[in-house]
């Protein structure tokens, strides 16, 4: 690697090739870009002084012998920049009508254009870059709108073509051809946008002659329309990071191929090749340490693909939820209570029951029993990674019966099934985070209440649309049992169960703070000014026996607690 000063001039020296990877993002700068651009300029034209302009990443390529010049560089970084400087002493260069000095700069001895654009732009840009005069062009696309925002803004008195030549400056890193490019690109960049696995790995499969390949195995399936980028560009939530939910996808389908016994992958590089930081160097060594046809790996993926985008739906926490077992239900626990880690399993199951939806519901209803009553007994999920990435796929399994044989060989706790002893001790004494105990009462109430919906005049709601409040206030010193003294082991009891799921329900929107804390009465029935807990509870069965109480205590919290167990453990069976 070598890193340095360079001028406009070194980067495009009539000798070199700068390639913007084909299937790269499209070029995005606009007016406010562009304006900022042409003031900068101008006050170099004004001061002739040094500009720094950022930095630019160039990755030397074979040199190949097809083309005018040997030397090629990929442009790793830098693209929207180049790519404005270049249209900018375009339209300047047109204006003085001194085109002749912007072709011995940017274009190469065979007068073709040094810097070749992506697929998106390569059409646009050659066509500015190759005028001989002014012309309007009244296209919609950026780059031809950068082109018409100089020629409408430039004045060329206050610029000076040679001064700005001499003065932009870059640092320039210039990667040999088996450096990461990723690594230093996160490194210069790291307040900036990451480039996604999927972006370097469409790079990776298909070069500039691979378009109709292109076309058939990634545009149709990850850019066919503004849905399908919406889709495959969601960011969630997985663990304590965010990931596009096209990463997802390529960490969980890296997870199956490297557990498939028909490559037989290597203990020591599963473990090194499984981490979801260095995705796009994983996907490199895997097919090179293990001979990996490319184009059947791209088919491969194209099937898991849209595998995924059929099933996986991140918008199931906004929609009322089935009570039926299987894929939407699966759903609520990736998106609404953050279970991502699962995904690889999910997608393996899903490629695996397509025949058989029988089995499919099967395995997916004990996946869902597992998770829920691990999480209400607080069990650990430190390894769940390793389960679900690994050992559930290595161990292909395929049907409820296999899933549970393996299951119930797991003795320690980290990987156990918890017995329905464990599971009521959960409900009565689990202090669960807030999110997770949404949830849980949430798959209950969704099990329970749409088996009767004709009792209820509105459908459940989608999970995201429920708030959880304390039926007995944290606070409940304030307003609560005034007229009794507690000793501190009642006290402490007491603040220990309003923690619990019995003391805990879903309502349909948050109550105001001078209702929250209040006596049982008034939070049950609120105010003339502020509803209670009645009115935000309407139809939902986990809770609305439990209003009719005159009063609320320890024993009523037990009392709700054991109730929810009893359901749970119809839900959840083992």
């Amino acid at each position: 690697m070598d890193a340095g000063k360079k001028t406009i001039n070194d980067i495009f020296n009539g000798n070199r090739i700068l390639e913007i990877p084909f299937f790269q993002r499209a070029y995005v700068w606009e007016d406010e870009q562009w304006g900022r651009l042409l003031e900068d300029m101008e006050e170099i034209s004004q001061q002739n002084t040094p500009y720094f302009l950022g930095s630019v990443i160039l990755k030397q390529q074979m040199t190949n012998t097809t083309k005018s010049v040997s030397d090629v560089r990929t442009l790793i970084d830098g693209q929207q920049r180049l790519t404005t400087l270049s249209i900018f002493f375009k339209t300047l260069c047109l204006k003085n009508n001194e085109n002749n000095k912007f072709e011995r700069v940017f274009k190469l001895i065979d007068d073709s254009i040094a810097l070749e654009h992506n697929h998106n732009d390569i059409n646009n840009y050659n066509e500015i870059l190759n005028l001989q005069t002014e012309e309007d062009i009244n296209k919609i696309n950026n780059i031809s709108r950068a082109y018409t925002y100089f020629k409408n803004n430039i004045k060329i008195e206050k610029l000076n073509f040679q001064k700005i030549l001499s003065n932009v400056m870059f640092v320039v890193i210039d990667l040999g051809i088996d450096e990461d490019e990723q690594q230093i690109f996160d490194t210069i960049n790291s307040l900036g946008v990451r480039l996604t696995t999927a972006e370097l790995l469409k790079n990776h499969f298909f070069g500039r002659n691979d378009l109709n390949s292109y076309d058939a195995n990634w545009k149709q399936i990850f850019e066919k329309d503004d849905e399908t980028k919406e889709f495959w560009d969601r960011e969630v939530t997985a663990g304590r990071t965010k990931r596009e939910n096209i990463d997802l996808f390529f960490y969980s389908f890296l997870q199956i191929k490297l557990q498939d016994k028909n490559i037989n992958v290597k203990a020591d590089d599963k473990k090194r090749l499984s981490k979801f930081s260095n995705l796009f160097e994983s996907y490199k060594e895997f097919m090179k340490i293990y001979n990996i046809d490319k184009i059947s790996l791209i088919q491969e993926i194209k099937e898991y693909a849209i595998l995924y985008k059929d099933n996986i739906n991140f918008n199931i926490i906004d929609t009322e939820l089935t009570d039926e077992y299987g894929i939407e239900r699966i759903n609520a626990l990736i998106f609404g209570l953050e279970y991502t880690v699962i995904i690889p399993f999910v997608l393996y199951v899903l490629n695996n029951t397509k025949d058989n939806q029988d089995e499919q519901k099967n395995i997916f209803m004990y996946l869902e029993s597992y998770l829920m009553r691990r999480m209400i007994s607080k069990s650990t999920n430190k390894s769940y990674s390793n389960l679900f990435s690994e050992e559930l796929i290595s161990n292909e399994i395929t049907s409820k019966e296999k899933f549970q044989n393996l299951i119930n060989e797991k003795t320690d706790k980290n990987n156990s099934m918890p017995s329905n002893e464990v599971v009521k001790q959960g409900f009565l004494n689990s202090k669960i985070v807030n999110k997770q105990t949404r949830g849980i009462i949430y798959l209950i109430e969704s099990i329970i209440r749409v088996k009767d919906k004709n009792k209820h005049s509105t459908g459940l709601l989608g999970l995201d649309r429920y708030s959880l409040e304390h039926m007995m206030p944290k606070k409940w010193e304030n307003h609560w049992d005034k007229d009794k003294n507690f000793t501190d082991e009642e006290r402490q009891n007491r603040n220990n169960k309003l923690l619990t799921l019995g003391n805990l329900a879903i309502i349909t929107s948050s109550l105001n703070s001078s209702i929250r804390d209040s006596n049982w009465d008034k939070k049950k029935n609120g105010t003339d000014k502020h509803s209670g807990l009645i009115k935000f509870t309407s139809g939902i069965e986990t809770i609305n026996e439990y209003l009719q109480y005159d009063n609320w205590n320890e024993d009523k919290i037990e009392k709700r607690a054991e109730f929810l167990y009893e359901k749970a453990m119809k839900i959840w069976a083992l």
